[in-house]
């Protein structure tokens, strides 16, 4: 994505290829990796993921031995992830939730060359594939690598990713909105934030009062 930070210096110094994207979108950079790739299982992490479990690529080999069918795994990082893996929900019942993530998965590329990414959507590109294969009559499965996501965004970035969120929601889930809706949506958000200025002032202050006690009250030193 043309970034200008030292990717391609860290790829180069550990032998691997690079390849940047000048017209970005999320399902153009992923069909980009696959075409790119050599072999038949991909793995696609975000920028800001790195995976973690020692047998990480081992499991998610060993998976697609196991079921020729399969078409995607994701792969294990945050509560949701786990809840799911955990209690069995398939990719059929929670295609959000079990299906495959951009920022940590892996597919098949002999099944991605028949259902490429759509280009055109503004999120959840990722999402939109699990329910198009899925109803092609493959499977997408959880599989026990985990890995680590690391993010920072800005309220600006926050912003952007609500826009694309919105419109993602409405064209997959069907999530419509309407007056009602959005304005219970912003009162509810001012409550928030109020109600949290006034428990993050409170325990301020419980924090100076504790400072000034301990100050004249010190336990003895080990």
């Amino acid at each position: 994505n043309l970034s200008t930070d030292s990717s391609s210096c860290v790829a180069k110094k550990y032998g691997a290829r690079f390849v940047t994207i000048k017209k970005f979108s999320f399902g153009a950079s992923a069909n980009i990796c696959a075409k790119e790739a050599k072999h038949e299982v991909i793995v696609i992490f975000s920028a800001h993921s790195f995976p973690v479990s020692h047998d990480f690529f081992k499991l998610i080999k060993n998976k697609y031995k196991e079921n020729p069918n399969l078409a995607g795994l994701r792969c294990l990082h945050n509560p949701n992830d786990y809840r799911n893996f955990i209690n069995k929900v398939p990719a059929s019942e929670d295609p959000n939730k079990s299906g495959l993530i951009f920022s940590g998965s892996a597919f098949s590329r002999s099944v991605w060359e028949k259902h490429p990414f759509k280009e055109d959507v503004p999120t959840f590109e990722d999402k939109e594939w699990t329910k198009r294969v899925l109803k092609a009559g493959y499977d997408i499965d959880f599989v026990e690598s985990i890995f680590s996501y690391k993010i920072r965004r800005t309220k600006k970035q926050l912003f952007f990713r609500f826009k694309n969120d919105m419109v993602g929601n409405y064209q997959l889930w069907h999530q419509d909105v309407n007056f009602l809706s959005i304005s219970k949506g912003f009162i509810m958000s001012i409550f928030r934030l109020i109600q949290g200025t006034i428990v993050d002032l409170w325990y301020i202050i419980l924090r100076y009062i504790h400072s000034i006690k301990f100050m004249f009250n010190k336990p003895d030193k080990f």
